[in-house]
């Protein structure tokens, strides 16, 4: 369910966009306890100069937002960061290289199947 855009700069992952997707699928699993088959990932890769990072921002730096249905627990997110570094390790992705994002909009603001998600049943727990 969670819709996730990563963010970073063009040239440092070549041919191995689809691999950093799947990384990131498996940390939301992991993180959040979605259904492996709930996808909904972008990757978009900046020119250099179209960022504006802070001098201490190494070019692998990686900007992940994931705008997701509000009620995960502390824990949950907890495990989303974690998973996050882990699995974009094998990148040369460092911790310091890698931030999260999180925002959270109530269910009645998402809009699926022509129905307010509040209103169907999402097929997984929101309340990890």
């Amino acid at each position: 369910m969670p819709a996730t855009r990563i963010t970073t700069r063009q040239g440092w992952i070549g041919p191995r966009r689809r691999d950093v997707l799947e990384a990131v699928q498996r940390a939301l699993v992991t993180g959040l306890r979605i259904p492996p088959d709930d996808r909904c990932i972008s990757l978009v890769e900046q020119e250099p100069d179209a960022l504006l990072l802070s001098a201490q921002a190494s070019e692998r730096f990686t900007l992940i937002e994931i705008v997701l249905i509000t009620g995960r627990s502390l824990e949950a997110k907890r495990r989303l960061y974690a998973a996050m570094v882990e699995e974009l390790a094998p990148f040369g992705l460092g911790a310091d290289e890698v931030r999260v994002i999180l925002v959270e909009s109530p269910a009645e603001n998402w809009g699926l199947r022509g129905l307010p998600a509040s209103e169907i049943d999402l097929g997984f727990a929101i309340d990890v």
